[in-house]
């Protein structure tokens, strides 16, 4: 829940996706293609005021569903009310402060639209509210934590996203910023590129890794679609 800064000189490197192709390209949001960190920030911490916690102990937390979260923090006979407040706040923070990230709408224009999607721990109503407060143009194919049983680190949200643009998650690389997405990026057996400053670099366990997706240039061919540095 909290931005950090990733060691100078060792957070790019692309070595190991480099020569390799993919068959499609899941997406998390936040972090990854938006900022939206300003506004769930104070969301979260109003949110922790409300329910009395700690809002330390949101920072281990972040790149979880909010109903995972609540779960670490609350009793069970709370987490309902709780739930539903974070939502309310998060979307009413999402109409001002939101900002795509450098080298997004580059990625998606590069891409074909039927082999991309976006993957994201939020609610569908929350992910309309950020899209819209970014302007990024989402793609035709968009897994939320609705749409699933199990969020991430559950394979389960990139299993439906490869199912749904008709790819082998062995053919498709996940791009994400949070440990719990690239878990779930790995358990669902696809390739994995971490990117942002949410999280230390330490704490990514990834085939790749970038600054942004400014330093990633994605091309699409016959063969695949391929990474290399931009």
């Amino acid at each position: 829940m909290q931005r950090t800064s990733a060691p100078s000189g060792a957070f790019l490197d692309l070595d190991a996706l480099t020569g390799r192709t993919f068959d499609g390209v899941l997406f998390d949001m936040d972090g990854t293609l938006i900022d939206s960190m300003r506004g769930s920030l104070a969301a979260w911490h109003a949110w922790a005021a409300e329910f009395d916690v700690d809002p330390a102990a949101l920072g281990a937390l972040g790149g979880l569903p909010a109903r995972r979260i609540i779960a670490e923090l609350l009793a069970e006979h709370r987490r309902a009310d709780a739930l539903a407040r974070i939502h309310d706040l998060e979307v009413a923070a999402a109409a001002e402060g939101i900002e795509v990230l450098p080298g997004a709408a580059e990625a998606f224009a590069a891409l074909p639209a039927n082999r991309v999607a976006i993957v994201t721990s939020c609610t569908g109503p929350l992910l309309a509210a950020r899209l819209a407060g970014s302007g990024l143009h989402a793609p035709r194919e968009v897994v939320c934590v609705d749409d699933v049983v199990n969020g991430k680190p559950s394979p389960d949200p990139f299993l439906l996203a490869a199912h749904r643009i008709g790819v082998d998650p062995h053919r498709c690389l996940v791009v994400e910023d949070a440990p719990a997405g690239l878990a779930a990026g790995r358990a669902a057996g696809c390739s994995t590129l971490a990117v942002g400053d949410t999280h230390h670099h330490s704490e990514l366990e990834a085939d790749g890794y970038a600054p942004d997706l400014a330093h990633v240039h994605f091309r699409s061919g016959p063969g695949g679609i391929t990474v290399e540095r931009a």
